[in-house]
């Protein structure tokens, strides 16, 4: 059976595990994050459904937790980054280390991820590699320098690897999430906000996973990069 890994999974109701999820219809899914709990409870979820998951409790920076995430898989099919979190602050006030934990996070995480994908799925022939990307890939804002930065980098390299393995059937693709999503993130975390915001102002998962399923059965004669996705009300 094809696999697919996904870092970067943590509530139910959040992007990751809606990833898993969609694609454990058709692949077994290798589901990752830092939290076992979380990634136990989308592996139960996806196997009350009849699919098939394993978890695997992984540190994105960590070369080597990278690397043995990536040996549990023997027919990669798909890989997805999803990890990286919003770090805003203005750059006078940044402590030097803040700024590189974004980066590690966001952009060298995704540089482990992606070589080890590219590594497997050479020999194999090819496969979908895809990124989750945000507002800040596109556009610096003030008091967002070390999350703009680090985003950015993450779009630069998925383009680079999209144009160096597009030959080795490679699909490299980037999604880029302009806004907020609707999920357990910005409903329990910051529910004034969501309250504000209202469902026709924040991204439905749905939606966006389907984005990258999209990109995922596009075949080689009609491959896209980037596709980006938002609400109507966004200003962009």
């Amino acid at each position: 059976m094809k696999q697919a890994i996904i870092i970067g999974v943590g509530p139910e109701d959040g992007l990751g595990a809606q990833l898993a999820s969609r694609f454990a219809g058709s692949h077994q899914v290798i589901v990752s994050g830092r939290t076992e709990s979380k990634l136990q409870a989308c592996v139960d979820a996806i196997k009350q459904q009849g699919g098939e998951a394993e978890a695997v409790v992984a540190d994105a920076t960590s070369e080597a937790d990278i690397q043995a995430l990536f040996a549990r898989a023997e027919n990669l099919d798909l890989a997805i980054y999803n990890a990286g979190n919003n770090t805003p602050g203005k750059i006078a006030e940044m402590e030097a280390d803040f700024f590189e934990a974004s980066w590690r996070v966001c952009c060298f995480g995704g540089f482990l991820f992606g070589r080890e994908a590219v590594r497997k799925m050479l020999p194999q022939g090819g496969g979908t590699l895809l990124f989750t990307g945000a507002s800040a890939s596109l556009r610096g804002r003030a008091g967002f320098g070390a999350f703009n930065s680090s985003k950015a980098g993450l779009r630069t390299l998925a383009q680079a690897m999209a144009k160096e393995y597009a030959q080795d059937h490679i699909h490299v693709g980037h999604v880029v999430v302009d806004g907020p999503i609707a999920g357990e993130k910005i409903k329990k975390g910051y529910p004034q906000y969501a309250e504000q915001l209202g469902d026709e102002g924040m991204i439905n998962i749905q939606g966006i996973v389907d984005g990258f399923e999209f990109l995922y059965r596009q075949p080689e004669t009609a491959w896209s990069f980037e596709l980006d996705v938002r609400t109507f009300r966004e200003r962009w």
